[in-house]
């Protein structure tokens, strides 16, 4: 890490009165001492970022991309570095920490590429009579001051999820981090306020504050800021919406994702997808997958296959290229679960696999049979837990994704064209992956859900229109004659 001390506010960095322990969630220790802020600190970012609201939002285009630019090259030369310390702050295995990396740079390389076809466009206004003369445009106008709060599991990537459009569309952005896992966020912050600078461009256009729920509601509930953009759970995500109202609030919330076999899938290949797809980053991904439903006719050989691949899954020390299940971000997450796949065997669910733990790290579990009304099928999970139903037909499949409360991604896995197309259009989810992972996710495409699992759209192209405003514009080049 090689960024000042304190919090990135205004032009300079402020000293936090208090400090807290990052821990490494496999082992314990200490990674680094993080800065606490506090709701006067998130005052003050909020003063400093409405002051350079004007100017932000009129910064030229190719300062606003040669910024992204500068940020882009300063992460890729210190790509190595950023994974290992995402390793250490989050306990994500190393393989999910470099695809987090590069994720990023992605978002950064893409948001400055958009910012070139941020644009309006001319409408014809004489489609009657009264319009005779007249000419129309629209334009997009930056929002305002947005505040973006992050979760744990993926803090490098979704705070640039949030600040890079945010840049892009001409506005300033505050980023409030996780306060388990602000570091990266931290230095990326850095990199960025260097970069802007480096650009002619203000550094308080981006702004970094960390603390608990108060520092987050006095962000968010500022009535002169321009939006919110929040990831992370539901429950939360609905509160900050309805406190924050009538302020615009993008949500990108929880899901229990779900993947469906049908019977002329290629097994294997499904099979290796739900491994894949179940237990990336331990779990703790929002579009990792969690309830598989079958039809019944492959049911017994699929859970073969399945069941074999699970016992080859590589659990233990985040920092082994190998590994692909570590421990989760803290005990409270590990005990939840575990209780989670304690009421579900008490409610007659079958535990294949029983996910016995290694070293402290919980193991992958396959469940069976999970009634409704169990948490470990309803609700998001989030670790590192499958549970298999199986049904008799593709419909009663369909059924069974979308009688849930959340509607983020689901995959569907055929050889069938007119299923694959039936998916598409009956799935009541933000997006269909058909022979993938429902976690694949481009950082080029809309991302979103639907029901409870948010609202708004990622990704560089959709984040930007969901934080620019249109303007509509109509000249009357010549007056008309006066009326006799």
């Amino acid at each position: 890490m090689n960024f000042p001390e304190g919090l990135p506010i205004g032009s300079g960095w402020i000293p936090a009165p208090s400090t807290a322990p990052v821990h490494f969630p496999y082992d314990g220790s200490v990674v680094a001492q993080a800065p606490i802020g506090t709701v006067d600190l998130a005052r003050q970012a909020l003063e400093n970022a409405l002051s350079v609201r004007a100017e932000v939002g009129r910064l030229p285009s190719h300062v606003r991309r040669r910024a992204l630019q500068g940020a882009l090259s300063a992460l890729a030369a210190q790509r190595d570095a950023f994974v290992d310390l995402l390793v250490l702050e989050t306990g994500k295995p190393l393989v999910d920490c470099r695809v987090e990396v590069e994720r990023t740079l992605l978002t950064l390389e893409t948001s400055a590429e958009e910012v070139a076809r941020l644009h309006g466009e001319t409408v014809p206004l004489d489609l009657l009579p009264s319009g005779d003369g007249l000419q129309g445009f629209w334009i997009r106008k930056p929002i305002g001051v947005v505040v973006g709060i992050t979760g744990f599991n993926y803090p490098l990537l979704l705070a640039s999820h949030k600040l890079a459009p945010a840049l892009a569309a001409g506005c300033p952005v505050i980023i409030k981090p996780a306060p388990q896992t602000p570091l990266a966020t931290l230095w990326l912050v850095h990199l960025v306020r260097e970069a802007l600078v480096a650009a002619g461009a203000p550094p308080a256009a981006v702004q970094l504050v960390t603390g608990g729920p108060e520092v987050g509601a006095t962000l968010t509930t500022d009535r002169r800021i321009g939006a919110v953009s929040f990831t992370g759970s539901a429950t939360v995500g609905h509160q900050i919406a309805r406190d924050a109202a009538p302020t615009k609030v993008l949500l990108e919330l929880g899901s229990n994702s779900a993947l469906v076999v049908a019977a002329d899938a290629n097994l294997p290949a499904a099979a290796d997808a739900v491994v894949r797809g179940g237990y990336y980053a331990s779990g703790q991904a929002c579009i990792s997958i969690q309830r598989v439903i079958v039809l019944e006719s492959v049911r017994k050989d699929f859970e073969a296959a399945l069941n074999e691949r699970i016992q080859k899954v590589v659990v233990g020390d985040p920092r082994s290229p190998d590994t692909q299940i570590s421990k989760l971000i803290d005990e409270r997450a590990t005990a939840r679960v575990q209780d989670w796949l304690l009421q579900a065997s008490r409610a007659g669910a079958g535990v294949a696999t029983a996910g016995s733990q290694v070293d402290g790290v919980l193991g992958p579990v396959m469940l069976i049979d999970v009634p409704d009304g169990q948490p470990a099928w309803d609700e998001e999970i989030f670790g590192p837990v499958i549970a298999i139903r199986s049904v008799p037909d593709l419909a009663t499949a369909f059924a069974t994704v979308n009688a849930s409360r959340y509607g983020l991604h689901a995959s569907v896995f055929t050889s069938s064209l007119e299923t694959a197309f039936a998916a598409i259009d009956q799935l009541d989810v933000g997006g269909v992956v058909v022979n993938e992972v429902p976690g694949f996710r481009s950082d080029v495409m809309p991302y979103g859900g639907v029901k409870d699992s948010g609202t708004g759209r990622e990704g560089p192209r959709f984040a930007i229109e969901e934080l620019t405003t249109t303007r509509m514009a109509i000249i009357r080049p010549k007056p008309l004659p006066p009326k006799p």
